[in-house]
């Protein structure tokens, strides 16, 4: 007798889970139309199921890449910011796996870098604060007596310490963006003089040349007048100490197409090419250094929080030049 068959497999997720096999004469299917009926019932129920099956297959699968991302949320919630999640699964999956790992890849630079800034406050600190405890327990003990000498020693490294607090809360506000600028109308020609010339004191018991040349008709530049001077001040600074005696420190500024470049340029020892972009680094600085190595990251962090830019060029055994723009005064409107 002729029997017709249908064979039908259920799939799950990864496997096989089970086959079920109709097997009925074709008499009996073209001969009663309930049998016939309850076969087609059969049939659109198994396919229902299949199709289940078959969905549920494609929801694990899209969900497993999703699991991964949650498994790794909650070890970054432990503090393991060395946390990555593989990619894989679709199209929108392997980009949400992109994103947390870049994520957690600038959680775990900043929190070296707030470990680094921790062990660097901390060894600026160390020195000036073991100075003045040392000269306060010589007075108290009666080693060294009370008088303006040893007196001003002291005075000297608490003026250290207020300075370096100082210049870390600019620089953390012009790193978070919040630092308060006051900008007016500044006269780059006044700026560069006053600031030169309140260097002539330390530079001429160094034997360094400190000069300036600025050209007439220059832009005013929209700057707060006191910041603006930190920098340049800033720059002057690391310049008469790198530079050896004998030498010059030349500050030239010159117009842009929006803007006004100022340059501190020296003749000293010059920076190795691998060193040159670190130097506008919070506390770097070389090892005969014994100031804090703030001086050049808080210019960077100033310079451009007014919107310009600045960089260096430095060539070894002949000097180093850092160049630094603010943008111009927009010029007047004459209908105005």
């Amino acid at each position: 007798m002729r029997r017709m068959a249908m064979f039908f497999v259920a799939a799950a997720v990864f496997s096989v889970v089970g086959a079920t096999v109709l097997f009925w004469t074709l008499a009996t299917a073209l001969g009663s139309p309930d049998t016939v009926g309850n076969v087609a019932r059969g049939v659109g129920l198994l396919v229902v199921l299949y199709g289940f099956l078959l969905a549920a297959r494609s929801l694990r699968r899209l969900a497993a890449p999703l699991g991964d991302v949650i498994e790794a949320v909650g070890h970054v919630a432990d503090g393991d910011l060395s946390t990555r999640v593989r990619e894989r699964g679709s199209r929108e999956a392997r980009a949400l796996a992109r994103a947390f790992n870049a994520m957690t890849s600038r959680l775990e630079a900043g929190e070296e870098q707030r470990r680094r800034l921790l062990a660097d406050v901390s060894h600026e600190l160390r020195t000036p604060l073991s100075v003045v405890q040392g000269n306060l327990e010589a007075l108290v003990d009666g080693v060294h007596p009370a008088d303006e000498a040893h007196l001003e020693a002291i005075l000297d490294e608490t003026k250290i310490l207020s300075r370096l607090v100082e210049d870390l809360r600019t620089l953390s506000l012009a790193e978070s963006g919040a630092l308060a600028l006051h900008r007016e109308p500044v006269d780059v020609g006044v700026l560069v003089r006053e600031t030169v010339d309140s260097f002539a004191s330390q530079a001429e018991p160094a034997g360094v040349l400190i000069d300036a040349a600025v050209p007439s008709g220059l832009s005013q530049v929209d700057a707060d007048p006191v910041r603006a001077r930190e920098i340049l001040a800033n720059l002057i600074a690391n310049a008469i100490r790198y530079t050896p005696r004998g030498g010059r420190v030349s500050v030239e500024a010159s117009a842009e197409a929006a803007s006004v470049a100022i340059e501190v340029r020296d003749t000293g020892a010059g920076i190795a090419p691998d060193r040159v972009d670190r130097i506008f680094d919070r506390f770097y600085k070389s090892p005969e250094s014994r100031g804090a190595g703030l001086g050049l990251a808080i210019a960077k962090q100033l310079v451009e929080a007014h919107g310009g830019a600045i960089g260096a060029k430095s060539v070894l055994g002949k000097g180093t030049d850092i160049r630094f723009t603010l943008p111009a005064e927009p010029p007047s409107d004459p209908r105005g």
